[in-house]
């Protein structure tokens, strides 16, 4: 298919617009959003140039995501850039998995995948955050002892590296507490626009962009399973 310079030229300042922004807003870019949005040629090069840089281009609802694939380091976080920012200092694996156990935890505590939208909830505070978390990691290493054999992450583990970590109900920020690991967690949401964080109400939101993934692209049925398979609260069919 051959392509006009000007549909060449337009998709270029998507994508280069994208790569600043990471999500092209209706309200914010029209005629760049109308492009891609009605525009087939623009949209089809667009996503060609996301293909080429790793990364997938999506709309959902009046927003443009660019959303860097797993394998990404440059685009997205590689996993020892993810241990420096979520975890203490010299964390090891067991850490690493703690903290994306956590976030998983917030997911399916905000987003139950049933219904026109997958989200359950409004709000919820940090507390009742930190208490799923080991709540989730006790009933998992419970299950764990009934079993002869398992396979992948330990909940055990997991759950003997999260009440490790000291309790401080001053409401410190140091990593080697649960109150600081689940803080750096939330403000690490927050920066990548996905949650609100209010502090001094120790309160916790989504945002529509969170939401907008979750309903369109996370939670399919498949990919909904897996996670709670994860978390164990699912068997596997």
């Amino acid at each position: 298919m051959a392509y006009e310079a000007e549909e060449i030229r337009t998709s270029q300042e998507i994508f280069y617009y994208l790569l600043e922004h990471h999500e092209l807003r209706e309200e914010d870019e029209l005629l760049l959003y109308k492009a891609y949005a009605e525009e087939e040629a623009v949209r089809n090069l667009v996503k060609s140039q996301g293909e080429i840089a790793g990364s997938n281009i999506e709309r959902y609802g009046n927003v443009v995501y660019l959303i860097p694939k797993e394998e990404n380091n440059f685009l997205g976080f590689s996993k020892q850039q993810l241990k420096t920012a979520l975890c203490k200092s010299a964390a090891t694996d067991k850490d690493y998995y703690l903290s994306q156990f956590a976030i998983l935890t917030l997911l399916v505590e905000f987003f139950d995948g049933q219904g026109s939208s997958s989200k359950s909830r409004e709000y919820m505070r940090v507390g009742e955050f930190m208490n799923c978390i080991s709540l989730r990691l006790k009933e998992g290493a419970d299950e764990e002892e009934t079993k002869e054999d398992t396979a992948g992450i330990s909940f055990q583990v997991l759950y003997q590296t999260y009440e490790a970590l000291k309790s401080d109900d001053r409401g410190s920020r140091a990593k080697t507490t649960k109150e600081g690991f689940v803080y750096n967690i939330l403000m690490f949401l927050q920066k990548q626009g996905l949650i609100e964080y209010v502090v001094q109400d120790e309160m916790i939101k989504t945002t529509r962009k969170l939401d907008n993934f979750m309903d369109w692209n996370l939670l399919n049925q498949n990919n909904y399973q897996r996670v709670l398979r994860v978390l164990g609260v699912a068997k596997d069919e």
